[in-house]
């Protein structure tokens, strides 16, 4: 017996997946700033190395994120994450049925994660709480890669047609809330620029996500999902990349360069999901009509288990109603409601962005791309030959009708339904365009260069509909024109604190303020002299743009949203419009809740921008330049109340890399506001907060 134990222990220990093996395959190395360096014998000891260094940075969160997909997070903890758990089952359960067909050398990353955070559960029991497992496999890991079809698009057209039904107007729901919210809040920054416009003659890239800073997550305990984690990753003969990962994956949503080529991600807003509209089939129950025949809807349960209030272990029963076209999101007497999203299922995220990490060159790359396995980001590329593009990725539905947005689109035959995606060429995609840039900040790619109008006839029709708010047009200001910079000068630039809602409404503004200053009392005053003598930047030292940043966010909360631009965005003069207030009284109205709110928040209203928002972090409090995107700033920064008055950034920029392809190597520069862990004892906790605020890289 004794015999027998032995032989198993040492065959495990030698077993080339064991973590033991792993480890003795993995070199890492950590640098200033605490930044990994995987060095790997091959991809599953990367994918190891990889798990095992972002458990360490960010303690049980990973491993909990793991159990998250599962979908067994109830179990541990009660009944309210019962909904994420149901979802999570049906993405696990793809996961499992997929995990063969990804690539090996994807297989091999995730099964790699997955035994590093075991390793790290088995290393650090005390970090963790008594029912963590240590048993994670690389299903569970491509398991946050998986994606589904939108809940909020079915959800949104429920209450659209039932307040269609009952003749009201739909009350947003708290989700979709917070759908728009990040729709104006969150998204990206990129440039690309070629040899043209550098002084050094080389291709510049620059990659810059805005998303949130996770600053109310426990973050050791629970995964966010919208923060970054700086790696340098290397298997010599396979691949070597820096850049960033989503923390708590093993890929996520990954930019950053290997030797000859990197790319940035901004996140797009195509309308994907489509729903239709079947004839309920007059006396089958559980059946609709479609080509003239029954169309059976299946049933499909599913049961989860959670911890109730006494600690017992129970069960809960849900079903969903499918047909092969989809699944079934409402039923009334009449029809049945179908939506269709062409991101259901797809598993295959994790391998593009491998494969991508692998490329050497521009039609490697792009071939790579035509997988479309992630949907929902644009890409902006630069390389070490010069070359600089631009590509609005996006598995749009091939559609046989017209868009119908939140309504359904009727469906009597097959024929009806979308089968196929708009073709990969059918998307827009700029390649070395003239003026040497691409920039993208979250709006159409009709602007991507403004040398090369899109010609819409040549493209999808489904296509968001033109779009270049006020961040995007002084990106194409920053970017454009003939000069050749240094990426010291880029980065400058990409700092820049100019606020453009001020410059197209401050001569309106301070118009109205004089005329009602007879019968406006001391605020208004107080007002013009302030506003009068402010930069319009929100650039820390500046005074003026507390008092504006105020009255803009009460002037932007009108009751009637249209009217606010006397000259609304034209897409004739996309670059110049909107200007000018439209609504005049709301403005003074405005200005008088500006006062209120800062006498409320104790703040003067000529206070210094930075004086009163802040980059706050560990031992870190410094004055923060930078706005909200609503108010145009570049540098896009949102922040929120603290208790004593003041702002402290939580979203937007934060992540910062810049990597020139020079003939020998590329260079990198980057800088990551929240720094390298979550550990508050850690030197690298906040070393990195102070150098965001001022605009410096690393």
């Amino acid at each position: 017996m004794l015999t027998a134990l032995l032989f198993v222990t040492l065959t495990a220990v030698q077993s080339p997946d064991s973590a033991e093996a792993l480890a003795a395959r993995v070199e890492i190395v950590r640098t200033e700033y605490g930044i990994p360096h995987i060095l790997a014998d091959d991809l599953k000891a990367m994918g190891f190395g990889l798990g095992y260094v972002q458990s360490e940075d960010f303690g049980a969160s990973i491993a909990t994120g793991l159990i998250e997909r599962r979908g067994t997070y109830a179990r541990y903890t009660g009944a309210g994450a019962l909904d994420d758990d149901f979802v999570a089952r049906e993405l696990h359960a793809r996961a499992v049925r997929t995990f063969s067909r990804l690539d090996p050398r994807a297989q091999a990353v995730y099964a790699g994660f997955a035994e590093g955070v075991n390793q790290y559960v088995r290393l650090h029991r005390e970090e963790f709480p008594e029912w963590m497992p240590a048993d994670f496999t690389g299903v569970d890991a491509l398991a946050r890669d998986v994606q589904t079809w939108s809940r909020a698009d079915a959800a949104r057209f429920v209450r659209s047609h039932e307040a269609a039904q009952e003749g009201r107007t739909p009350n947003p729901s708290p989700e979709e809330l917070l759908e728009a919210e990040a729709f104006v809040l969150d998204g990206s920054n990129a440039w690309a620029v070629d040899g043209s416009r550098t002084e050094s003659g080389n291709a510049i890239l620059l990659r810059n996500p805005h998303l949130s800073w996770a600053t109310d997550a426990p973050l050791l305990t629970r995964p966010s999902g919208s923060t970054y984690y700086e790696a340098h990753v290397r298997v010599p003969g396979v691949l070597e990349f820096y850049g960033d990962f989503r923390i708590g994956t093993a890929f996520g949503i990954i930019g950053g360069f290997n030797a000859r080529l990197g790319w940035a991600t901004t996140n797009n807003y195509p309308r994907y999901s489509q729903v239709y509209a079947l004839e309920a089939h007059p006396t089958l129950p559980d059946h609709a009509v479609l080509d003239g025949r029954p169309l059976p809807l299946e049933e499909r349960r599913r049961t989860a288990d959670y911890r109730a209030e006494d600690g017992s272990v129970a069960t809960e029963t849900r079903s969903t109603w499918w047909t092969e076209h989809g699944p079934v999101i409402h039923r009334d007497a009449d029809r049945v409601f179908v939506l269709k999203d062409p991101r259901d299922g797809e598993f295959r995220r994790g391998e593009q962005f491998l494969r991508m990490m692998a490329a050497t060159s521009l039609d490697e790359w792009l071939e790579v791309m035509r997988m479309r396995a992630h949907p929902s980001s644009n890409f902006t590329y630069a390389d070490a030959d010069g070359n600089i593009a631009h590509y609005y990725n996006a598995r749009l539905p091939l559609l046989p009708h017209a868009a119908t947005g939140d309504t359904a689109a009727i469906a009597t035959r097959t024929s009806d339904i979308w089968s196929e995606l708009v073709p990969w060429d059918d998307l827009p995609l700029y390649l070395n365009p003239p003026g040497g840039y691409v920039q993208q900040a979250n709006d159409t790619p009709d602007f991507t260069n403004l040398n090369v109008p899109l010609d819409r006839d040549t493209v999808a029709a489904n296509l968001p509909e033109p779009r270049l708010r006020l961040r995007s047009q002084l990106s194409l200001e920053l970017i454009g024109g003939t000069d050749r910079v240094a990426l010291e000068a880029l980065n400058r630039k990409k700092h820049t604190a100019r606020m453009p809602m001020a410059e197209r409404v401050m001569d309106d503004l301070l118009r109205l303020l004089r005329a009602a200053r007879s019968d406006g009392g001391d605020d208004v005053s107080q007002a013009v002299e302030i506003l009068d003598a402010w930069d319009r930047t929100a650039s820390a030292e500046s005074r003026g743009g507390v008092l504006f940043k105020e009255w803009a966010l009460h002037y932007l909360d009108a009751p009637e949203a249209n009217g606010l631009w006397a000259e609304p965005w034209d897409l004739t003069r996309p670059t110049e419009t909107p200007r000018g207030i439209g609504n005049e009284a709301w403005a003074i109205l405005a200005m008088d809740s500006a006062f209120a709110g800062l006498r409320a928040d104790g703040i003067e209203p000529d206070a210094a921008w930075g004086d009163v928002h802040r980059v706050i972090r560990g031992d870190v409090d410094e004055p923060a330049s930078g706005c909200e995107p609503t108010l145009g700033c570049f540098r896009a920064l949102s922040f929120r109340d603290t208790e004593d008055g003041r702002r402290e950034a939580n979203r937007g920029d934060a992540w910062v890399l810049w990597v020139e392809f020079a003939d020998d190597r590329p260079h990198g520069r980057t800088v990551l506001s929240y720094g390298q862990t979550a550990r508050e004892e850690s030197p690298h906790y906040d070393e990195q907060a102070g150098m965001f605020a001022r605009g410096e890289l690393k």
